[in-house]
C-alpha cells in the first residue's frame, strides 16, 4: 500500500514540470489534411518571429508573467525550408552546466534595454535550464512546441528583447 501512495506522490510536481512533457516532444502537423477536428485553440496572436538559419523560425505565442515572479514564453520552433533543419548546439548558450545537459534553447536572452538588464533562461537545482530541450533535428515543413522560463522583468517594463543564439532577435509587448 505504501508503494502505491509513494508513486501517487511522486507524479505531483510543482506547475512547472507539467508543461515540459507537453512542450518537450516535437509536435508533428499531421492534422494538415484539414480533418483536424480538435482545433480549438487555432486563433492563436503572434506576439513575435525570430528567423533563424537552416529555415528555422520561432514564433512566440505566449508570454504570461505569474505570480511567483516568472515569465513564461511559449511558441512554437517551426522548419519553413525544404529540408531538414539541425538545430545549431550555440541555442543552448555556452554555460558549463547547461552545456552538460543536452541540447535545449537555454542560451536564450531578454533584454530590457530601458531598465538595462539582461535575463537569462532560469535554471534548476541541477542546472537544467527551464527550457525546451531535446531538439536536434527539424524535419522540413514540421515544428515543436517549445517553452522558455525567465526571471519576470518589473512590472512597468512593457517591452523586452528576445534573442536566441543564431536567431535574429525579436520585440515581445509584456502586459
Amino acid at each position: 500500500m505504501s508503494v502505491a501512495f509513494l508513486a501517487v506522490g511522486c507524479g505531483a510536481d510543482e506547475k512547472p514540470r507539467e508543461d515540459k512533457p507537453a512542450t518537450v516532444a516535437p509536435t508533428s502537423q499531421g492534422n494538415a489534411t484539414g480533418k483536424g477536428s480538435q482545433a480549438t485553440e487555432e486563433p492563436v496572436e503572434t506576439l513575435a518571429v525570430l528567423k533563424g538559419q537552416e529555415g528555422l523560425e520561432l514564433t512566440v505565442t505566449q508570454a504570461v508573467r505569474d505570480a511567483g515572479g516568472f515569465l513564461t514564453v511559449k511558441g512554437t520552433l517551426k522548419n519553413t525550408g525544404s529540408g531538414s533543419a539541425v538545430l545549431s548546439g550555440q541555442v543552448r548558450g555556452n554555460e558549463t552546466e547547461v552545456i552538460k545537459h543536452g541540447n535545449s534553447l537555454g542560451g536564450a536572452t531578454l533584454v530590457d534595454s530601458v531598465g538595462k538588464k539582461r535575463y537569462y533562461v532560469l535554471r534548476d537545482t541541477d542546472g537544467r535550464p527551464l527550457t525546451t530541450t531535446g531538439l536536434s533535428i527539424i524535419p522540413a515543413g514540421e515544428a515543436a512546441a517549445v517553452f522558455l522560463q525567465f526571471p519576470a522583468p518589473p512590472a512597468n517594463t512593457t517591452e523586452v528583447s528576445l534573442q536566441l543564439p543564431t536567431f535574429e532577435p525579436a520585440t515581445l509587448k509584456l502586459s
